[in-house]
């Protein structure tokens, strides 16, 4: 059975919609501004027409270059993984962003929650290791919840911290709270979790810094 295509049912080519999601993910700009750089380049939609697609079309992108890069990955072995949390705020009350990098800046997986315990680690731990297997090595910082849950799993003999071992995980942060500030914050739990799901793919789609 052929495969119906998603866009079929819009008048404005594919590679045009590309455009406009990629440059809308990849780079710290407004809807408004990805309106005005289409508009240069000669097509003409309005900013409310870029958050539709990327609305629609963003976790399709992501997810095609997510299985590409994870059935290429799990041929290889990821020895050492760093772990991290930031402080993200979803109207004005704190949630934690949690991210998984690989030993060479590749973001494995972005996990959302409301606390910082045992019980949100664990998750995130389940759901990386579901995804990408098990590494030798776990690379975190000081905080408990990591050590706890890595008992629970059975690794607490793999985790590592250290004051600069972490810094690769650290890093990873950065593109996503440039982004973070041209969207002028979020204001849904499920927005925030969508949207870093699909800027960690397209960011590893975009990422020519690995290391060989």
């Amino acid at each position: 059975m052929t495969k119906r295509s998603p866009f079929r049912y819009f008048t404005t080519s594919p590679e045009v919609i590309r455009l406009a999601v990629m440059m809308y993910i990849r780079f710290p700009l407004s809807l408004w501004n990805v309106e005005d750089l289409l508009h240069e380049r000669g097509i003409d939609n309005s900013h409310e027409t870029v958050r539709f697609w990327w609305n629609r079309f963003g976790p399709l992108f992501a997810a095609e270059i997510r299985r590409r890069r994870v059935d290429r990955m799990r041929s290889g072995t990821h020895w050492q993984w760093h772990l991290d949390e930031v402080f993200v705020k979803i109207n004005g009350e704190q949630h934690y962003l949690w991210r998984a990098v690989d030993h060479e800046g590749e973001v494995l997986e972005s996990f959302v929650t409301k606390r910082r315990d045992r019980k949100s680690a664990l998750k995130f731990l389940r759901k990386t290791m579901k995804r990408h297997g098990n590494p030798q090595i776990f690379v975190t910082d000081k905080l408990r919840s990591y050590g706890a849950a890595m008992k629970v799993i059975g690794s607490a003999d793999k985790q590592e911290t250290g004051r600069w071992l972490n810094n690769r995980a650290e890093n990873s942060h950065q593109p996503f709270r440039r982004r973070e500030r041209a969207m002028i914050r979020f204001r849904r739990m499920r927005t925030l979790q969508k949207f870093v799901a699909v800027h960690a793919s397209i960011h590893n789609h975009f990422n020519a810094e690995r290391h060989l």
